[in-house]
């Protein structure tokens, strides 16, 4: 079927949000309380047959997106998949400014654990019945989301770079280093969930919201550049651009996986973990039903095992049926080091947490 790929705001963005391992060896789960029952599931019985349009709003990379769309056209070849891509940021403010006339059918891509109900007035209380299959930790949080992968913070490290600097960046406390002043790209964590995701993982690592976990953030914000786009984190690292980008594996292994041949994934020495990403029904979104067969679909096992077939495993995902493809281009999740994220915490205080986050750039790159 046909795909037609619309750029939101003439940006091309790019945010997967993957992290999760393989069936058999799965990080640990981030501390969180039991998910709220959504006011309704899939459990109704699935339509005969479906066609007509489906609108989806999304932050992934152009790559996921034509697996994700090849691997449900060849279930539902009548649906007419039309994407909007942008930042998390961006998608849910143009859902808000549309909610009179809804546009979207489905988002997927930028909606974090993290979240909470912070967007319950642009999406249905509505989950796929496949989100309590996932293993244990990674299901619902909010009754909104139906959450299907996962996003594993990463440094994208440019090796010749950091050749030339003679330097070795396996940890935090190598990206404190003089050398890397203005070498470090990250996104803005008030709009990109993956530079709140790499922010998470920081807390996760030197305490939650604690004096030595800000410590730590105000002595890396002289060597940090904030970027435009999640993408940029990756994709400006790769072209020289900057030494090391904090960002999201899937989104840089996709670039190994396509020749770059100069970068490497490091996963922090002290520790990663992983934020749990869904998708969501848009509040009434022009073609529902259909809708709610690409949420149940990315949420199956069915759909995750097409998919990430189809990407040669360069996406984690969460249902507890996924096995990754052999050859899978992500590292075997044994051979990571996980940390816990305190995700009923950060949820619960992101506002205030990004607060800190502003008064201290400005603080720092004003002085």
């Amino acid at each position: 079927m046909k795909r037609l790929f619309a750029t939101l705001l003439a940006m091309t963005m790019a945010l997967s949000l993957a992290a999760c391992g393989a069936k058999e060896e799965t990080p640990a789960a981030p501390a969180a309380s039991s998910a709220p029952a959504a006011a309704s599931s899939a459990a109704e019985s699935e339509p005969a047959e479906l066609s007509g349009d489906l609108i989806l709003y999304s932050s992934c990379a152009e790559s996921d997106l034509d697996a994700v769309i090849t691997a449900f056209n060849e279930k539902y070849p009548d649906i007419y998949v039309e994407v909007v891509n942008g930042s998390a940021g961006e998608l849910t403010t143009r859902l808000a400014g549309e909610a009179a006339n809804p546009v979207a059918d489905v988002v997927w891509g930028g909606m974090a654990d993290s979240d909470g109900d912070r967007y319950s007035d642009i999406f249905e209380a509505w989950v796929s019945e496949h989100d309590a299959e996932n293993m244990p930790g990674y299901s619902t949080k909010n009754g909104l989301y139906s959450m299907e992968h996962l996003s594993t913070v990463v440094f994208c490290v440019n090796e010749e770079l950091e050749a030339q600097l003679g330097l070795e960046i396996d940890s935090y406390e190598d990206l404190l280093d003089p050398a890397l002043k203005g070498q470090i790209l990250t996104a803005d964590p008030n709009s990109s969930s993956s530079a709140w995701n790499n922010l998470n993982n920081i807390m996760a690592v030197y305490g939650t919201d604690t004096d030595e976990a800000w410590a730590y953030i105000e002595k890396l914000m002289p060597n940090l550049v904030v970027a435009g786009s999640s993408s940029a984190c990756f994709k400006s690292v790769q072209q020289g651009e900057y030494v090391v980008g904090l960002t999201y594996e899937d989104g840089a292994v996709i670039l190994q996986k396509d020749g770059a041949t100069n970068i490497r994934l490091q996963y922090p020495v002290e520790g990663t973990s992983a934020t749990a990403f869904g998708t969501a029904l848009v509040k009434n979104g022009p073609n529902p039903e259909n809708g709610k067969a690409l949420v149940d679909f990315l949420c199956s096992a069915e759909g995750q095992n097409r998919i990430s077939e189809l990407q040669e495993g360069t996406m984690r995902w969460t249902n507890s049926g996924w096995v990754a493809p052999e050859g899978a281009w992500l590292q075997p999740t044994s051979e990571i080091k996980w940390v816990e994220r305190d995700v009923e915490y950060m949820t619960e205080n992101k506002d205030a947490i990004l607060e800190h986050w502003n008064e201290l750039w400005a603080q720092v790159m004003g002085g």
